[in-house]
């Protein structure tokens, strides 16, 4: 995933947030094209268009600017409310749209970051439940919705269920490190998120 698609060169100075931008971007690159091993903060100044100095007026350390650089790529993503008006479509409709950017992150965090993980003692799912956390809140206003249109019984509604077709998600674009297709998300969201919330007709 690139994230600004032309070559830095270092054709103007920049200043506050367009350098931290410009930064942010470059590592994200640097951190796709040599992984955390051959991370070089030297490197990253280049490719911002920046001194050293400059970059260590920012970050002084190589981990925090890494991970700094995988929030700002997962920024980037953004989720919008499908808003179909169901709420199975909803559901898959976010999913879909999550999928990609779980099996990205899936295969580039994974192979590049194994030391960063060493280092810092995180781990990729850690770092991967941003791109949901940082959502949720647009996950929430769908799962309202279908409350309010009776589609879900909220006595069935817990936090651990409201999460499980993600978490699926998630889980099996680690496995395989590609996007789950869509086949399998409508799946995942008839088979075994819909039973589990859906108003009992008993």
């Amino acid at each position: 995933m690139h994230l600004n698609e032309q070559e830095s060169q270092p054709v103007r100075r920049r200043r506050g947030e367009t350098l931290r931008s410009a930064i942010l971007s470059a590592a994200w690159e640097e951190l796709l094209a040599r992984g955390y091993d051959g991370f070089r903060l030297s490197e990253v100044a280049r490719r911002a268009g920046t001194s050293r100095p400059g970059l260590n007026r920012h970050w002084d350390k190589k981990t925090d600017l890494v991970r700094d650089a995988i929030h700002y790529a997962s920024d980037r993503f953004l989720l919008a409310d499908p808003d179909t008006g169901t709420l199975r479509e909803d559901i898959i409709g976010l999913m879909v749209q999550l999928n990609e950017s779980f099996a990205m992150f899936a295969a580039s965090l994974t192979a590049e970051l194994s030391a960063y993980y060493g280092a810092t003692g995180t781990s990729p799912a850690q770092l991967r439940l941003g791109l949901v956390e940082k959502r949720w809140s647009i996950i929430e206003g769908v799962l309202s919705r279908a409350v309010g249109r009776g589609e879900i019984d909220p006595d069935r509604l817990t936090e651990r269920t409201a999460r499980l077709p993600f978490d699926l998600l998630r889980h099996e674009t680690l496995m395989t490190l590609k996007p789950l297709p869509r086949e399998d998300i409508a799946a995942i969201v008839d088979q075994i998120f819909l039973p589990l919330v859906l108003p009992s007709t008993a």
